[in-house]
């Protein structure tokens, strides 16, 4: 008896451009605190996409410098 994937397999190159299409954004933020001292805090975001993309997401939140 055959077993059949239900979803094909992607390749990684369909992967990887589809995430520079498209863009993937990691945000973390972590705070350690003790008896209401804040001791630590943390915060990250990583963003991987393509040139066009992020110049897309620049301009539409107003990172990118009026000439």
């Amino acid at each position: 008896m055959a077993m059949e994937k239900a979803m094909a397999s992607s390749s990684l190159a369909e992967v990887v451009d589809r995430i520079l299409d498209k863009g993937v954004v990691v945000d973390a933020w972590a705070r350690v605190s003790l008896v209401g001292i804040e001791l630590l805090a943390v915060e990250a975001r990583a963003v991987v996409a393509g040139v066009e993309t992020y110049l897309k997401y620049a301009e539409a939140v107003g990172l990118t410098a009026t000439a």
